[in-house]
């Protein structure tokens, strides 16, 4: 990281640029997106629509300053500065009342404006004795930091494209071109929503022990740029829905809706929000039966629901378990307790023993007979089965498990085994 730029010797009085130089976003976006839903509604009830009503909101909107990104090297040499004695002062065209509330937070001595500090008048402080952090140039985020933001890790679970194609035995270049172009779609509109859920949730995850990591949260990733990135990747995803099906997109806009109405409401509500994230699970293997144009299995279906539910119960348990260790209090953005552990951990357990119930009668079943020449080696996946759900549950338990059970098994050597052992069985099976 480069060097701040300093104009003059260090003597008694610190000048510090608070945007671009102490903090590491920008006061408007950082207003705007404090308490969005707040925000609206004060916005729709000012009787005074227009740009000087949204600002006179805006200079009002409660920051919480204390969660704010600053950045470290400039912190911590004002901090130096403040115990040799020296008296620091903020810099501040705009929104001086929030920049008069970071000062105060910080324990500096208060605020000037740009265009005084420049003619040298109405200052406090003798314009010929100070030291000034000005304002760097903005930096581009790195190839790393975007990758970071739109959760490129998390395309591992739009994998679920191809489940359809597979179990089908579908796997020819037409139906694996329309399942790639499926996957891609669902990446893209996944990594949006994700911009925009991280808008949203911006303060609650920036006082989570591993959220404020994030990309946005941290102030490595400025937000106006997640804003313009949001409706360029949606855009991206229409058109490769159009390029597959309209009936795809209708799918894919499901997927959308749902997402977004999760962001906003569907996630504060206790056990809404795993339905409607086994849900958003399933919708992938939905999107990729019409993707590629085969009837998607009543027992593919009821099966994923099951397994999709396990999963969304272990990951609230994740973060449950996570804040229990960290002697934090119940998470402010969750509709759940610290105390609801060990039911949650049941409901888990009992939907991965359904969905272990539902796979044996599908074995069981005239449906098997026509996929497969040997059905009964798929009797061989349950014990499989049973293994996998019960380490999850196990490293869930013991605070061994990431919050997302789905990319733990893309991560946990055994589960790649137990992964790669019923991939096997299946083919032997055919």
């Amino acid at each position: 990281m480069p060097e701040p730029l300093v104009t003059a010797a260090a003597t008694r009085t610190l000048v510090i640029d608070l945007e671009g130089g102490l903090l590491r976003s920008e006061l408007l976006m950082e207003a705007l997106f404090s308490s969005p839903g707040r925000m609206l509604a004060r916005f729709g009830a000012g009787g005074r629509p227009g740009m000087a009503a949204l600002t006179d909101i805006l200079a009002r909107a409660e920051i919480d300053y204390a969660h704010l990104p600053y950045e470290p090297d400039v912190l911590n040499r004002a901090l130096a500065a403040r115990a040799r004695g020296a008296k620091i002062y903020l810099v501040a065209g705009r929104f001086t009342h929030h920049a008069a509330g970071v000062a105060a937070h910080l324990g500096f001595d208060g605020v000037v404006a740009p265009a005084d500090l420049a003619a040298g008048e109405k200052l406090p402080f003798d314009p010929g004795a100070i030291e000034r952090i000005a304002a760097r140039s903005s930096k581009r985020a790195s190839l790393k930091i975007w990758a970071k933001a739109l959760r490129v890790y998390q395309y591992a679970k739009n994998t679920l494209v191809f489940v359809p194609v597979i179990t089908a035995h579908q796997l020819n270049f037409a139906s694996f071109g329309s399942a790639l172009l499926a996957f891609l779609a669902f990446s893209a509109c996944a990594s949006g929503a994700y911009l925009m859920n991280d808008l949203l949730d911006l303060a609650a995850d920036r006082q989570h022990p591993t959220k404020r990591h994030r990309a946005l949260a941290a102030g490595d990733l400025p937000i106006s740029s997640a804003l313009s990135a949001i409706p360029a990747l949606w855009l991206f995803a229409v058109v490769a829905g159009l390029c597959i099906s309209p009936l795809f997109l209708g799918v894919l806009g499901a997927y959308l809706v749902t997402t977004i109405a999760y962001s906003l409401a569907l996630k504060r509500k206790m056990l809404v929000d795993i339905v409607t994230l086994a849900g958003l699970y399933t919708l992938r293997i939905v999107a990729g039966a019409v993707g590629v144009g085969v009837v998607l299995s009543e027992w593919l279906l009821i099966f994923s629901l099951f397994v999709f539910t396990s999963l969304a119960l272990i990951k609230r348990f994740s973060e449950l378990s996570m804040r229990e260790s960290a002697g934090l209090a119940d998470p402010s953005n969750r509709d759940y307790r610290v105390t609801d552990l060990q039911i949650i951990a049941a409901m888990a357990a009992a939907s991965a023993m359904n969905a272990v119930t539902v796979f044996s009668l599908y074995v069981s079943s005239t449906a098997v007979t026509p996929l497969y020449s040997r059905p009964w080696m798929l009797w061989l996946l349950n014990p499989l089965l049973l293994y996998w759900f019960g380490r999850a549950l196990m490293m869930a338990h013991r605070r061994e498990m990431p919050d997302d059970p789905i990319l733990y098994a893309f991560r946990d050597g055994p589960s790649r085994i137990a992964v790669a052992a019923m991939i096997c069985i299946m083919l032997a099976a055919i």
